[in-house]
């Protein structure tokens, strides 16, 4: 299926001709009836001569509701620009197709409505007319059907050309990755006897009853219960598609029109990224840091601060980049579109798309762009999950989990082989970074034991006879004085031995007194005395008061006046 948007100056006829096209009245409320206008969105379908099913969000003309414009057609395949033969191409008609171009569109058809009210000469006047403001865009070869509604002239040629347009369509933006969907909500309503339905265009995989999605602003977890397609249930929907969802966790005024439906675990929600920027070729000032601004992305309308990367202003139909900061978290990602406008002066300045969703650079360093290259690069070392994350694509790690640049990686070989070289006897690798690990990991020769690292073949002081005697002397200790006292200094520092009030116990030592803690606290609830530690482990009070201080200092024993109670870390 394919979503379309209808686009145009108010009164110029969209609604009419959906309805001419579907059958179906897009204009829902009592108000557009009275009124004669497109107030909000509007949907319908129908099922074109090949068989292929088009799916049609009209949208509203009215300057005053563009904000509900922009809402529609976040999530399109492709336009019907609707120009009234009578009145020609508008200030309206203008704005819409300079969005809609903003949009990254390359497909749509022109609609030249209202043609049994004027004569021939005027058809081709407004022909010419469409052309010229058409030229160098993506609409610059669409075909421009006559019609009209009321006399059916030019419906079944405009119905011809729709199913071209619809058997051209490509696949929306950022679906590379299978079973990663996102609903951007464009309606929200409570359904007698079924609960909170939404509705939206889905894209970036399917979704099947019962999965559970997140409500991105809230982190809220929802359950489908349902899926209509085209007012009729189905057990699954790909990515492409219009639907609306019956969900099971949260009422309907608890999600609104711009909020997003995802799988939580695959998106990282933002409220800072760099996105290229294009200004409209109409604009009559200059862009700057300075003024109020929203950005529409999906179907959301959001608050947003921006500074300008690389230049302090931009002019009408200059192009550039810009940091975007937003009040609330919204899951983006590069390739999404978006379009920016002054609150203060109610106008359209621009658009572009998202190039980086969690820039690290400060803004005067950017140089923001899709490239995976650049990405890896400033950041050095990123997880090839963490890029997936930022980037929707994914790339394979290049040791361990982790990606980083040819020279970064054998400057941190070669810089671990000197930590080696340095310690010669071992290396402790708890002290090493997560990535300088997993590259420790891939070093040849180099033998790991015991938390430790050291070249092959090189003696170690891990190995000294003094380990084993301290370690099957357990909490009851040799004596250190007829023994070496820098070799015991070295253990202590490998965390081998653990000293207190110069009694040495082997690390396993504190282990052995920790089980015995949880022992004697099963007996004693309230806590425990010295002398009732020293009873349980049959040792005498030399031993105990140095272990109890051990077991304090490392959170696993705490002292509450005379008594001991459990640590922190106690059970850990």
């Amino acid at each position: 299926m394919t979503v379309l948007a209808t686009a145009g100056h108010v009164d110029h006829g969209k609604s009419s001709l959906v309805l001419a096209l579907t059958g179906t009245d897009p204009d829902r409320w009592a108000e557009e009836k009275r009124r004669g206008m497109t107030i909000d969105l509007g949907f319908a379908h129908t099922v074109l001569p090949s068989g292929a099913v088009a799916s049609f969000i009209d949208v509203p003309g009215h300057i005053r509701f563009l904000r509900n414009m922009l809402a529609g057609v976040g999530a399109i395949d492709g336009c019907i620009l609707v120009v009234d033969a009578k009145e020609g191409w508008m200030p309206q008609t203008e704005e819409h197709f300079q969005i809609l171009k903003l949009l990254g569109l390359s497909r749509g058809v022109v609609a030249l409505t209202k043609v049994d009210l004027v004569d021939s000469q005027q058809v081709e006047l407004r022909r010419k007319e469409i052309a010229a403001h058409t030229r160098t865009s993506f609409l610059e070869n669409a075909p421009i059907v006559s019609l009209s509604v009321v006399s059916q002239i030019g419906l079944d040629d405009l119905r011809l050309e729709l199913d071209q347009l619809v058997g051209n369509a490509v696949e929306k933006q950022n679906t590379q990755i299978k079973q990663r969907p996102r609903l951007w909500v464009d309606r929200s309503f409570s359904a007698k006897g079924a609960g909170t339905v939404v509705t939206g265009t889905l894209i970036g995989g399917s979704v099947k009853a019962n999965d559970e999605l997140t409500l991105a602003r809230s982190n809220k977890t929802v359950r489908v219960r349902e899926i209509q397609q085209h007012e009729k249930p189905v057990s699954e929907l790909s990515s492409g598609h219009r639907c609306a969802l019956n969900l099971v966790g949260l009422s309907h005024d608890e999600i609104f029109r711009g909020d997003v439906l995802v799988t939580a675990e695959q998106w990282r929600p933002t409220q800072l990224f760099d996105a290229s920027l294009k200004i409209v070729p109409s604009l009559q000032h200059r862009v700057t840091r300075r003024g109020s601004y929203s950005i529409y992305v999906g179907s959301g309308e959001f608050d947003a601060k921006i500074r300008l990367i690389g230049t302090r202003e931009l002019h009408a139909d200059e192009s550039g980049f810009v940091r975007i900061a937003l009040q609330t978290a919204i899951p983006v990602l590069p390739g999404d579109r978006y379009i920016l406008r002054e609150s203060g002066r109610q106008e359209t300045i621009g658009g572009g798309e998202v190039l980086d969703i969690h820039p690290v650079l400060r803004a005067s360093r950017a140089k923001p762009d899709r490239s995976l290259d650049r990405l890896i690069s400033e950041r050095q070392w990123i997880t090839a999950k963490e890029l997936e994350l930022l980037t929707g694509e994914s790339r394979e790690p290049i040791v361990g989990q982790w990606l980083t640049t040819p020279e970064l990686l054998d400057a941190t070989r070669k810089d671990l082989a000197i930590k080696l070289a340095k310690n010669s006897d071992s290396l402790e690798i708890a002290k090493l970074k997560p990535h300088e690990q997993a590259v420790l990991a891939t070093l040849p020769d180099v033998v790991i034991e015991m938390g430790k690292a050291r070249v092959k073949g090189s003696s170690s002081i891990i190995e000294h006879p003094y380990v084993g005697l301290f370690a099957l002397g357990g909490v009851t200790p040799p004596d250190t004085k007829s023994l070496d006292r820098n070799v015991i200094r070295q253990l202590v520092q490998k965390g081998l031995l653990v000293e207190v009030d110069g009694i040495v116990f082997h690390i396993s030592a504190l282990e052995l007194a920790r089980k015995k803690v949880l022992e004697i606290l099963q007996q004693h609830t309230q806590g425990f005395t010295v002398s009732q530690f020293r009873e349980h482990l049959g040792i005498t009070r030399k031993h105990a008061v140095p272990l109890l201080e051990a077991l304090d200092r490392r959170a696993i024993t705490k002292r509450s006046g005379d008594l001991r109670v459990g640590g922190a870390r106690l059970v850990s």
